[in-house]
Formats: C-alpha cells, sequence, structure tokens
C-alpha cells in the first residue's frame, strides 16, 4: 500500500492528505501563487479548501510570517477566488 504523504494547514493546523490542501508557493522571484499542480518551484504553505480556514489566515498574519514578506491583498483575493471557484 502506497503512503499518502500528510501535510498541515496554516489556517486549521490540521493534518490533511496532501490532495486535500492548495498549496501557496513562493518562488525565487518573489512571487505567491496558487499551485494547482503541487510540484511548482519554491518554498510552499498549505491551506484547507474552505473560507473560514483562509480567513483565519489573514487574521493571523500566518502567511506573511510563514513566506516572512509583507502579503499584498491581491493575492489574498486570488486565494479568495480560487477557494470559491473550487467550491
Amino acid at each position: 500500500m502506497k503512503k499518502i504523504p500528510q501535510r498541515t494547514c496554516i489556517g486549521c493546523n490540521t493534518q490533511k492528505n496532501k490532495n486535500e490542501l492548495i498549496r501557496i508557493v513562493l518562488n525565487k522571484e518573489g512571487q505567491i501563487f496558487v499551485d494547482k499542480t503541487g510540484r511548482a518551484n519554491g518554498r510552499g504553505a498549505y491551506i484547507c479548501d474552505n473560507i473560514e480556514c483562509l480567513e483565519k489566515t489573514i487574521k493571523t498574519k500566518k502567511l506573511e510570517r510563514t513566506f516572512d514578506m509583507q502579503i499584498s491583498n491581491e493575492i489574498y483575493d486570488e486565494l479568495k477566488n480560487e477557494i470559491k471557484k473550487d467550491n
């Protein structure tokens, strides 16, 4: 039986299967984007596919601390649109 990789959501801090979470990537150029393939180069953070976890992440600035940089509202809006599109 093949082992399924587990990742932790930065919003609610629960472990889930990697394929159940959305990956957010910071690449070498300093761009932050949603990685739909799960294979893009760069530092990754995972978040559940629901608005509650995203709101919690925004409120606690967890994504900013994870990537150690200021994150613009446009990126948060893109994440909200991605989550709404999937649900």
